[in-house]
């Protein structure tokens, strides 16, 4: 009985839960009592990290095999996502800086400024800037290097859009991928047509395309329509393009 119930699947045997628990280690002496809720929630910013990417590269292979609603789905899952995280800096809040102050010496140089994983989340999205991985280590550092030679997901949106027809213009699609997107105006009265077509009255479009960074356009006008450019990719596909 006892070996049978050794070698069954357990939630504690699937989910490693024993060494997961054991990856939370404070430095501070005592420890400081607020280190361990620093340490849990930036292990867990990297273990969304490791899933955004994953679901980045799905939502990537959906938009260029012109996969709708696997899109959609995927792409809504990473808003949620990107809601959570965002969410978790409000536990984080409830330390104040004097609790911080307690252990924050214990950790020297080391900064969030180091997660590798962010700055792939950074490429994906499309920021082009290979010294922002300087400080890496180098096998870090070569996998977002390659990253900046990769599609961004603006980039696959692109594609999508250029197979349901869009007028998507072809130095768009084949432009270097290494430089920062430009702000096209081709592609921006595209998207004007794909949302009005879709049913969306004028009033009701803000239209997002990313700028690159430290880059602004804060508004143009097409057909009349008033359109609002940010720098950050929009990921609120489900309600724009379902009709389309």
């Amino acid at each position: 009985m006892s070996e049978n119930y050794d070698s069954a699947l357990t939630y504690t045997s699937y989910l490693a839960v024993d060494d997961l628990l054991k990856l939370q280690k404070p430095l501070s002496e005592g420890p400081e009592h607020d280190e361990l809720l620093f340490i849990i929630i930036h292990q867990t910013y990297e273990l969304w990290f490791k899933q955004l990417i994953h679901e980045f590269a799905e939502a990537q292979r959906a938009l260029e095999a012109n996969e709708t609603h696997r899109a959609l789905g995927v792409l809504g899952r990473i808003r949620t996502i990107m809601k959570t995280c965002v969410s978790q800096v409000d536990i984080l809040e409830t330390m104040t800086p004097l609790q911080f102050l307690s252990f924050r010496n214990y950790l020297a140089a080391s900064s969030g400024f180091q997660s590798a994983q962010f700055r792939k989340v950074e490429a994906i999205l499309g920021r082009r800037d290979e010294k922002f991985a300087n400080h890496l280590p180098p096998e870090m550092r070569d996998e977002i290097i390659q990253l900046l030679g990769q599609r961004s997901l603006w980039d696959s949106v692109m594609i999508y859009l250029s197979k349901r027809g869009a007028a998507i213009p072809e130095s768009v699609l084949n432009r270097n991928l290494r430089d920062h997107y430009q702000p096209n105006e081709q592609v921006q009265a595209a998207l004007v047509k794909v949302l009005t077509e879709a049913g969306y009255a004028p009033g009701e479009l803000e239209v997002v395309e990313p700028q690159g960074y430290g880059r602004y356009d804060p508004t143009w006008e097409t057909n009349g329509v008033r359109v609002t450019v940010t720098n950050q990719v929009d990921l609120q596909l489900s309600g724009e393009f379902r009709k389309y």
